[in-house]
């Protein structure tokens, strides 16, 4: 059981921890789709831009119907350094032909085109005067293209872009927004940062509450603006600062019902063990009960038939004291045996609650009293004594009579008992606010902690290695303790081994 147990809290801990590890790969993977779906979108936002500005100039000022040449041309001025920058961009078409004699084929000849995408770039300084000078002109590329007009504009735009600072291409709330609709489509709500930077350089755009963390788990980055060699410039890093808490959330309700289950599979086998344990003691000390209950009716039933032995002897039967004596023995016996079977019916009885106890205005110092007379003649042939110390002012308390005189004389009669040489016993009384408290002490044998916890049980006695050592048969506490808490009071034991033991009784006082 123990093992089975340990292996599924085991198979329990691998499936959490393996679903954990597959929720947050499949996050990663979503975010990295969402990061790539984000700088596609933007890209093709400012190319749709420049389109529609290209297509209202190209609207105005029409183009011819034959035309061998489309350019676009881009100028900027920057006043500061008093510099032009002008940028083209245009495809030229060539024609040309080839024979039908190269070719193998009936016809006089076959037309071709070569389309070239062509890019220059000038940049004109002016003198203080405001007069031209320093021309710088230089060809960027000429590539042979395969989809002309459409691959001039992207390429040419994309060239454009690249000199506009990046905070007048993107805004914050723009990015915001497209990162959020994006993990949205994934379904994925995750609070999250985010940053644009530049060759490594934070730029103008970024959250509020960005935190650059160099190669933390936290932060994904995406490449943004590819040119036509898939080379950039820009960098978006998105950070999710609770990426562990929202994965976490994620499998937390499943994880938390295996707990659950897995918990109350613990305390079932708990429960399941303790009961086993529980019974297997329950079944020694009942085989102990029995030895001894045994042993206590083995006694006494020898001693009658001793007796009742004797007594058929002529010359004994006509002792009229030696008769008297003998009856007298049976009497004792037959009462202790009658005492012992009492004892278990009543303690049966109070399991039942059946036991109906009146109770009635009694003085505690009456029923101690009461009680020493039941043990005095026990005491004395041992050469002991009992002495009370009453300091208790009040004394009264609702008890009966009867069944609370027999809790005292039970606990004088183990003080007895468990006095190896001459009991000594001490009865205190004293008050304490609205209570009363009855302290009978002995210098007996005394008990051990382990002994203390367990002495109000029923059946339980003490192992001395000889279980007859002491006589009984651990019923007298455990009745005590059910009387006293008939009674609504308290009782508690301090000992010390070889040292005697203290116990406390602590009842209400009446008016």
């Amino acid at each position: 059981m123990s093992l089975c147990l340990l292996g599924i809290i085991f198979v329990q801990g691998y499936w959490i921890n393996n679903s954990f590890q597959n929720k947050e790969d499949q996050f990663v993977y979503n975010v990295r789709q969402t990061l790539m779906a984000v700088s596609k979108e933007m890209q093709i936002k400012e190319l749709e831009y420049y389109y529609r500005l290209y297509a209202e100039v190209a609207d105005s000022i029409g183009e011819p119907d034959k035309s061998t040449f489309r350019e676009i041309v881009y100028t900027k001025a920057d006043n500061i350094t008093n510099e032009t920058f002008i940028y083209s961009s245009g495809i030229l078409e060539e024609d040309y032909k080839l024979s039908s004699n190269f070719l193998e084929v009936d016809v006089d000849s076959i037309n071709f085109k070569k389309l070239y995408n062509r890019k220059f770039s000038t940049t004109i300084k002016a003198s203080v005067d405001g007069s031209s000078s320093n021309v710088e002109s230089s060809v960027i590329s000429v590539k042979r293209l395969q989809e002309p007009e459409q691959y001039q504009l992207r390429e040419t735009f994309k060239d454009i872009a690249q000199r506009i600072p990046i905070h007048k291409r993107v805004n914050e709330a723009e990015i915001q927004s497209l990162i959020k609709h994006q993990l949205q489509l994934r379904d994925l709500k995750p609070e999250f940062e985010f940053a644009i930077f530049s060759n490594g350089l934070s730029t103008k755009i970024a959250s509020e509450n960005f935190v650059y963390e160099p190669k933390s788990p936290l932060v994904y980055s995406v490449p943004l603006f590819l040119d036509e060699n898939r080379n950039y410039k820009y960098e978006l890093l998105v950070h999710f600062p609770k990426k562990q808490q929202y994965v976490f959330s994620s499998v937390l309700w499943m994880g938390g019902l295996t707990l659950l289950l897995t918990t109350i599979i613990i305390l079932a086998y708990y429960s399941a063990i303790k009961q086993i344990i529980r019974q297997r003691q329950i079944s020694e000390i009942k085989t102990d009960f029995i030895n001894n209950m045994t042993h206590e009716f083995k006694t006494p039933i020898a001693t009658i038939n001793l007796a009742l032995d004797a007594m058929k002897n002529p010359k004994i039967s006509e002792n009229k004291e030696t008769m008297e004596r003998y009856l007298k023995m049976i009497r004792e016996e037959n009462k202790r045996m009658h005492a012992q079977v009492e004892n278990v019916l009543r303690i049966s009885k109070l399991e039942k609650r059946d036991l109906n106890i009146k109770k009635e205005r009694l003085k505690l110092h009456d029923l101690v009293e009461d009680a020493i007379t039941h043990v005095q003649l026990l005491v004395e042939d041992r050469g002991g004594y009992i002495k009370t110390h009453f300091g208790a002012l009040k004394s009264s308390v609702l008890a009966n009579e009867s069944h609370f005189t027999n809790v005292i004389v039970n606990i004088l009669d183990n003080a007895i008992k468990y006095s190896p040489e001459a009991p000594k016993i001490d009865i205190f009384t004293e008050n304490v606010k609205n209570s009363v408290i009855l302290k009978i002490r002995d210098q007996g044998s005394g008990m051990g902690k382990a002994t203390q916890k367990k002495i109000f049980e029923k059946f339980y006695r003490e192992h001395t290695g000889n279980v007859h050592n002491v006589k009984g048969h651990g019923l007298g506490l455990s009745y005590v303790k059910r009387m006293i808490d008939d009674h609504q009071g308290q009782i508690y034991v301090e000992s010390e081994k070889g040292k005697g033991s203290t116990f406390i009784i602590k009842l209400q006082l009446i008016s």
